[in-house]
């Protein structure tokens, strides 16, 4: 698929899948590697200029095969009728430049996105979809404290890169072991208050991130991001939303993986078109968007997810 085959007429980017090539992978440390993606139909790939800007990778079957192309759709993306839907998974881009990204990925067995970088070579290809963004911080913050876990790490990492100049930020990271803390790419010049939580959290031990933002002195100015579990992401919004009251604008709460994802998955699929149904509805309803997640969390709740 090439850029001109799609072009605007007035030069304008069109949204689409793109093919991305791998140009580049080293190792960052024992927990994580990054890969470099480019070639041809990245040449125009977009940036929304925010740190924490998510992207779908699509997959091949086996590494050094063609990946199946999805396109953009109104759901977000599509296939052909008759063709078998790529593995999928959601990323943050770590670095843009023009024609180029950087995706990093933790180490761990079992993972297919994981299995898929340990052994990613020049000229294997997946697809991307255009990024979106999360991360709002209101121009009244004068602080901002960025929670993370190892797969958060990244994106916490390039927000405190682009905005750690404009603001006070402490990026308080729970890892595997000290040997997977990694820094901002400012070296000595670097402005970030870093502070590590070793030996918890990450699907190893129990996470120790929820009690250490509850010893947090939480200013009226002060920013917070907290990415990482899914089930930990959701009390942490819990507890800043309705224990604290903090106003919706003064935080955000992303969930980036679940453990023991597949046994929830089956628990989930077990509740019934009648549950899923009425998730279908709440979203799409006109409520205001925080309100919709806390009716979310409390369905997720009430059956134990």
């Amino acid at each position: 698929m090439s850029a001109d085959a799609i072009a605007d007429p007035t030069g304008a980017y069109v949204p689409r899948i793109h093919a991305a090539e791998v140009t580049g992978a080293r190792r960052l440390g024992p927990g994580m590697i990054r890969i470099s993606l480019g070639g041809p139909d990245m040449l125009d790939y977009p940036t929304t200029g925010v740190g924490d800007e998510y992207v779908r990778i699509f997959f091949p079957d086996e590494p050094d095969v063609e990946v199946r192309m999805p396109f953009v759709a109104d759901r977000g993306w599509d296939y052909p009728e008759g063709v078998e839907p790529s593995e999928m998974r959601t990323y943050t881009i770590r670095a843009h430049r023009a024609g180029e990204v950087d995706i990093d990925f933790v180490v761990h067995e079992g993972g297919l996105a994981a299995d898929w970088a340990l052994q990613a070579v020049p000229g294997q290809r997946v697809a991307l979809n255009p990024p979106q963004k999360l991360y709002a911080r209101p121009e009244s913050a004068r602080r901002q404290l960025l929670i993370a876990d190892e797969p958060a790490l990244p994106a916490a990492l390039r927000i405190a890169e682009l905005t750690g100049r404009q603001v006070e930020t402490t990026v308080l990271v729970e890892l595997r072991g000290r040997e997977n803390a990694l820094r901002t790419e400012h070296g000595e010049e670097d402005p970030t208050t870093y502070r590590w939580l070793c030996g918890t959290g990450n699907g190893a031990t129990p996470s120790q991130l929820l009690e250490t933002l509850r010893r947090e002195k939480l200013e009226h100015d002060t920013y917070v991001w907290v990415a990482g579990e899914t089930r930990l992401t959701r009390e942490a919004r819990s507890y800043l939303r309705h224990e604290l009251g903090l106003p919706a604008e003064a935080y955000k709460c992303v969930g980036y993986w679940t453990d023991k994802a597949e046994q929830w998955r089956e628990r989930y699929d077990a509740l019934g078109e009648e549950f899923h149904e009425r998730l279908r509805a709440l979203y799409a309803c006109e409520l205001d968007e925080e309100e919709i997640v806390d009716e979310v969390q409390r369905m997720y709740e009430a059956v134990g997810l």
